[in-house]
């Protein structure tokens, strides 16, 4: 059992900064900052759709899906399915005068701490700013501090000041950024290739694209961001990269293959493929929702406006504290005196207190979870899954755990590969998550192939013939993959596609993925497309040319197992750069191999090419990933990445 422990409480000061742009485009600007939850610099239509609820819009629903459709049939003109900032701006001066707009500026004027900086882009140069929360900066540093304190290498730069601009100065040399990196993917960047002492601007550039390519191969969407932007500390930016690293490591066990106690979420009627297809924040919803209804109270919707008063918070918290039971475990008591107390900022803080308690003061301060900061209290809540999930794998129930496979590594570059581009909505899935098209139509955009969108039905579908709408969706694409594309397509229909099925989903997706990779090698000599053929001979002409004694026959060459071929590419491509004392030769083990293969592809992103290949695949000389690393370094030795 456990013992009462008293807890002393603090005053709070709620110092609550508000932001009252009258300027169209300064309020536009604020708009796209708070509703750009996945922090790509782009709206979609699902965050459009949370704007409005934000904005507490007194509309049914049919309404506000019309309003939506209107938005994105006026906004988005180039139908990524996307708003951009150019574009928001445009639609958001034709809405200023209407209610919409007014319900908009009193959703906005709520939003504390948005601070509108001057840009650097084309629209920057013309009045328009960008603005970013000291919320998440506050956050974010006091996360990145706790992450690396005992780490040698940040010394230089740790602990940052929470309350100014230290941030965007620690992470111009781009340690930081790469120890972030790694903290969330686990040997993501080998160690030995982040430059730590003596940096110049050059190996400080070097720094920044290991950080950068290395973002992109774990799932970052990096594409509007640059070393240059990073180097300058451009807070908008930084926010929105720092935003995802974490977030991909908070939610890395959020998922039943690495947590098979999440079974216990199952509900009435549902399989374990039911559970797998939920997103990590839905996961995560239905977890508190779970302990929430074994403490006997309501269930929440969200993690914005329906955890403000703290109360489901308490009841978490007491849920899942350790109470000793078991062997070596803790026993940690959570004090509700604070559940009763009137004022929400003092109730909110007498909840931190606990949750500091469990050792999970993270993410949010007493005014994030009042004014429902929908990112803050997310990361909040998976910090508190991480630590405590407090959950028991079922024994008894009819359930097929043979369907609890991980996704192969070929699954995890594909899918990190579709997020890095920016894909809506955000693929955790990889079968599931496609079983619409809606991603594979934006992966033919983004190999030049033209999808007409008028022709593509969209969330939300409606609840009778939903499966038909997305069917249709699916034999779209395979037509355009067949008649547009070009690809080799026998025997895959779109059935499959909204099946589900892995062999002939992933058929399609690795010509989409080669084809992308290969686009970077256009108008090589004449005109002529990059083939395999091609980019052999350039390697080994280029390997020749510099001296170089290693060659490959092909992407199956045995010798490429041991990364030798790749290492000697990326000297002879930039000179100097291989440290070549550390790289094993001769007779190599296992282990040497790996080492070499680790050490290879993080020099190669080091050096400018975006490799979305692991060493695993150079290893195993896995034919279709090792293309894709040679296509890259010869895409960066030709400057054309």
């Amino acid at each position: 059992m456990c013992d009462a422990t008293t807890t002393t409480t603090t005053p709070i000061n709620n110092t609550t900064t508000t932001n009252n742009n009258n300027n169209n485009i300064k309020l536009a600007s604020s708009l796209t900052h708070t509703t750009d939850v996945s922090g790509d610099g782009f709206i979609s239509d699902h965050e459009l759709h949370d704007l409005f609820k934000e904005a507490n819009l007194p509309l049914p629903g049919y309404k506000v899906r019309e309003i939506i459709e209107k938005l994105m049939v006026q906004g988005d003109r180039n139908k990524d399915n996307k708003i951009s900032f150019d574009e928001f701006v445009s639609i958001f001066q034709e809405l200023k005068s209407s209610d919409i707009a007014k319900s908009f500026r009193k959703a906005i004027n709520r939003k504390e701490g948005i601070l509108a900086i001057g840009g650097t882009s084309e629209l920057s140069s013309e009045g328009t700013q960008h603005s970013y929360s000291e919320e998440e900066r506050y956050a974010f540093v006091n996360w990145i501090n706790k992450a690396l304190e005992n780490d040698l290498d940040c010394k230089h730069v740790l602990p940052m000041n929470p309350n100014n601009n230290s941030l965007f100065k620690a992470v111009a040399d781009g340690i930081v950024l790469c120890k972030m990196i790694n903290l969330s993917v686990q040997d993501t960047i080998d160690e030995r290739t982040i430059n730590k002492k003596k940096l110049t601007p050059f190996t400080t550039q070097e720094n920044l694209n290991l950080a950068l390519n290395s973002a992109s191969a774990i799932g970052c969407h990096v594409v509007n961001i640059g070393a240059q932007d990073l180097r300058e500390g451009k807070p908008h930016l930084v926010l929105g990269l720092l935003w995802q690293i974490i977030k991909i490591g908070l939610f890395a066990d959020i998922e039943l293959s690495k947590n098979e106690a999440l079974a216990a979420l199952l509900r009435e009627g549902e399989t374990l493929e039911d559970l797998m297809k939920l997103s990590p924040e839905e996961l995560l919803l239905r977890w508190v929702n779970f302990h929430l209804e074994n403490a006997g109270w309501s269930k929440i919707n969200n993690f914005s406006s329906d955890i403000k008063d703290s109360r489901a918070y308490f009841h978490l918290l007491d849920q899942i504290a350790p109470k000793g039971t078991k062997e070596n475990e803790p026993c940690l008591f959570i004090n509700m005196s604070g559940f009763s107390e009137k004022d929400d900022l003092k109730r909110a803080e007498y909840m931190l207190e606990q949750a500091d308690h469990l050792g999970c003061r993270q993410f949010v301060t007493p005014a994030d979870v009042v004014s429902g900061n929908p990112k803050l209290n997310l990361a909040f809540v998976a910090n508190l899954f991480n630590k405590y999930p407090s959950l028991t794998k079922p024994e008894n129930q009819d359930i097929d755990w043979g369907l609890l496979e991980g996704e192969t590594r070929e699954e995890r570059t594909f899918r990190n590969w579709m997020n890095s581009l920016g894909v809506q909505p955000h693929v955790n899935h990889l079968y599931g998550d496609l079983q619409d098209a809606l991603v594979i139509l934006q992966l033919y955009e983004k190999i030049k192939v033209p999808v007409d969108w008028n022709k593509v039905n969209k969330p939300p579908y409606p609840k009778i013939g939903a499966n038909m709408k997305k069917l249709e969706n699916c034999n779209y694409a395979v037509e355009l993959g067949k008649k547009q594309a070009k690809f080799s397509l026998v025997g895959i229909g779109g059935q499959d596609l909204n099946d589900g099925n892995a062999t002939l989903t992933l058929a399609l997706v690795w010509q989409l993925m080669s084809r992308y990779t290969l686009n970077v090698l256009e108008d090589l000599g004449e005109g002529g497309k990059a083939n395999d053929e091609i980019i052999v001979n350039w390697v080994n002409k280029t390997l020749a040319g510099a001296g170089k004694k290693t060659k490959i026959a092909n992407f199956k060459d045995k010798e490429i197992s041991t990364s030798l071929p790749v290492v000697d590419l990326i000297d002879a491509i930039q000179p100097g750069s291989v440290n070549y004392e550390l790289v094993k030769t001769g007779t190599l083990s296992d282990d040497d191999k790996l080492n070499n293969a680790k050490y290879a592809v993080s020099m190669a992103r080091k050096i400018g090419a975006r490799v979305y290949a692991l060493p695993e695949d150079l290893v195993e000389v896995k034919p279709k990933m090792v293309m894709t690393v040679f296509a890259c370094l010869m895409g960066r030795g030709m400057k054309k990445v």
